[in-house]
């Protein structure tokens, strides 16, 4: 789309923050007083959005998000008092204790859901205040919680009833919570929690609050007339994670970095090239891209493009350097400059690898930051590249094994979906297909070593949905369903005024709940399809399909549960030192519940359980009504397809309680474990209305 591609490239050349490496290792550089005036307008740009009314908006969605998450899992306890407000809204009281020693309370208000217990908190900002010594003590229940059984809208039992009394005496006047931070260490002494993965936990709070503010600030002065491509859906969707709390931590970019390279500000990105040696790297391709030696040159051009090929001959062939000992693999820009260039310094010198030049295609980031959309060629795959910075919970580096078992699994996924004409001829279902997969390879390096580079250099191409759509077909990501415009107005809102709510609903929920509960009952696999794993396919806004993504570390399956074990193909092991690093990251499962809440967590939870309070919020569509109609869903597939009865019972999606990853409790506590908590299951308590 050359029309995409002048634009962006446009937009480069007039951009405060748009400049990226000419060469390897070198900034194109514009001239100093350009540099001068770059950086003015950044200094602005950062001191205007502090300033702004953003600042505070972004502080209080990380503040309810943080009280919402400790009280949900149950990290910290609270005292409830039923107070008579609107929309039936309970006072939750947090006590702590200052670094001089004064009780502190916390306060604020919300509201518990249906959906799987979870608690959300009200606008009401979040308030503080200190004890008074001249006054009353604060007079807290005591003892252990209360034994009552956790019912369907009960959170934790951490938190603890008490009666409806006015509110508690001997504080200080009640002021608005302002420091992420303090409240951090006043409410979280004495839990347990690691002291640095505490103080790390505190610097990825405030570091959201800059990114957000940062984001939100710039996307309120966008106003823009022009028609939106289907990609730049990645870039309005700002809103981060709906549960973690440090939804946008980054941490590793610096403001210019993340007004370079986020992905709500959509600047373009040019990833360098560098040519690494075939005894250095992993390699990995699906059975699409495999073949004798006169088709590898066609494999290159499909995955890099003839300019890149062209540049890597000229390159090579100056290095005295033969072609047929070096693959190409793409870098982000960051990350040559902070690890690559430092890193693997001995490698670059000893011609193991060489640098090729910059990427001739403008890409831009997707939500996941580290993949990239080619703009100039949107029908070549996007890369998935490592960036060393820890975001929501993870560092974004992509470890070899994933690398090469990414072409494995999409082979298999792919090759199911072949063979069952459900997916493919009635729901028509995209996977789509991770075709090719690169990763330095660190064996030889000593122990010591390992850590700084281990999965830096890595890259998986993923197959576009462009070229798969049909005509009249639009894609959007599934979390952009759930996402406001500049003016608080819901994005879906004109398919709502065209097709209604509740046959917009109704649709959406058939087109994307039965693929991926046909994946778990039919073949036994379950996908991780949160929002950003998922696009959903519509034409002008009904839903028609889902395009399923990520698949190298977001499946899980048990062997003996799989309908053709046969096919599965032995995959690289988890190593020993990326299981010390991160427990949960595993595809094969020892238990059936492993499997199942897998897909729960993600798809239930996260995304149809945001979608379920967005839709009762701005739509009036009652939670219980909601899930009422997967339910029904559900029960109707396992009444059409009665011979998968086993795998109904093993994988049951009715079970009362299911298992939800602690996300914020990791931040918190070494990675020793696996870190769950059960949560009650809206699925298990709603009777369908044909029952």
């Amino acid at each position: 789309m050359e029309t995409i591609a002048s634009r962006l490239e446009a937009k480069r050349r007039a951009s405060a923050s748009g400049s990226y490496a000419a060469e390897p290792g070198q900034q194109e550089q514009p001239g100093q007083q350009a540099q001068q005036d770059q950086q003015q307008r950044q200094f602005r740009l950062y001191t205007e959005a502090l300033a702004s009314e953003h600042y505070v908006q972004a502080r209080r969605r990380i503040f309810r998000q943080l009280v919402e998450s400790l009280l949900y899992e149950g990290v910290i306890e609270a005292v409830s008092r039923e107070r008579e407000l609107p929309g039936g809204l309970i006072e939750w009281s947090i006590t702590g204790q200052s670094a001089a020693g004064e009780q502190v309370l916390y306060i604020c208000t919300g509201i518990r859901h249906l959906s799987f217990g979870r608690l959300r908190l009200s606008d009401e900002p979040v308030t503080r205040s200190v004890s008074d010594p001249t006054g009353e003590p604060l007079d807290q229940q005591s003892g252990p919680p209360s034994s009552r059984q956790l019912e369907l809208y009960s959170i934790q039992p951490s938190v603890q009833e008490a009666p409806g009394e006015p509110g508690p005496t001997g504080y200080g006047e009640p002021q608005e919570a302002t420091s992420l931070s303090l409240f951090l260490l006043e409410v979280c002494q004495g839990i347990g929690a690691d002291e640095a993965r505490l103080l790390h936990f505190a610097r990825e709070l405030e570091q959201t609050l800059i990114h957000d503010t940062l984001a939100r600030y710039v996307w309120a002065s966008q106003q823009t007339s022009e028609p939106l491509e289907d990609e730049d859906w990645e870039r309005l969707t700002i809103e981060g994670h709906p549960y973690h709390p440090s939804y946008k931590s980054r941490i590793g970019f610096r403001v210019e970095d993340q007004l370079a390279y986020g992905p709500e500000f959509g600047e373009p990105i040019r990833p360098l090239w560098v040519a690494v040696h075939k005894d250095k790297l992993r390699i990995a391709r699906s059975s699409s891209q495999e073949g004798d030696a006169s088709s590898a040159e066609e494999r290159l051009h499909a995955l890099c493009g003839e300019e890149t090929l062209l540049r890597m001959a000229e390159t090579l062939a100056a290095a005295g350097a033969d072609r047929t000992d070096y693959d190409l693999v793409p870098v982000h820009p960051w990350q040559w400059q902070n690890v690559i260039a430092l890193g693997l310094a001995g490698e670059l010198r000893s011609g193991s690898i060489i640098p090729i030049g910059v990427s001739p295609h403008i890409y831009t980031a997707q939500q996941s930051i580290r993949t990239l959309s080619n703009r100039s060629r949107p029908e070549l795959p996007s890369l998935k590249l490592s960036l060393s910075i820890v975001n929501t919970s993870t560092s974004r580096v992509i470890a070899p094994h994933t690398v090469q078992n990414a072409p494995l699994i999409t082979d298999w996924l792919q090759g199911i979906a072949r063979r069952d004409a459900y997916l493919t001829e009635e729901l028509r279902v995209i996977m789509l297909g991770e075709i090719a997969g690169v990763a330095y390879d660190d064996r030889e390096l000593p122990e010591p070593l390992k850590p700084q580079v281990y999965g830096a250099l890595s890259c998986i191409w993923r197959e576009s949905v462009y070229p798969l759509l049909e005509p009249g077909e639009s894609v959007i990501p599934f979390n952009t369903l759930t996402t406001l415009d500049q003016s608080g107005r819901p994005m879906i809102e004109p398919w709502m005024q065209a097709l209604g709510a509740e046959r917009w609903l109704s649709e959406l929920l058939e087109t994307s709940v039965l693929p991926l509960i046909h994946w778990l009952f039919a073949h036994g696999i379950a996908l991780e399809s949160h929002a950003q794993n998922m696009l959903l396919i519509h034409r002008e806004g009904r839903p028609a399909r889902i395009a399923l993504k990520d698949f190298h570390d977001g499946i899980r399956f048990k062997r003996e549960l799989l309908a053709e074990p046969e096919c599965c193909p032995e995959l690289v092991e988890v190593p020993p030192y990326h299981r010390r690093v991160n427990r949960n990251s595993f595809v094969e499962a020892s238990e059936p519940a492993e499997v199942r809440d897998f897909m729960q967590d993600a798809f239930f939870f996260i995304n149809l359980g945001e979608l379920a309070l967005f839709m009762q919020a701005h739509y009036g569509v009652a939670e219980l009504d909601y899930w009422r109609q997967v339910r029904e869903i559900v029960e109707r597939y396992q009444q059409r397809f009665p011979q998968h009865q086993a795998r109904y019972e093993q994988l049951s999606l009715f079970e009362p309680y299911i298992g939800i990853e602690q996300l914020t409790k990791r931040r918190m506590y070494p990675d020793d474990e696996p870190r769950l908590h059960q949560a009650p299951n809206p699925l298990a308590a709603v009777v369908p209305q044909s029952s």
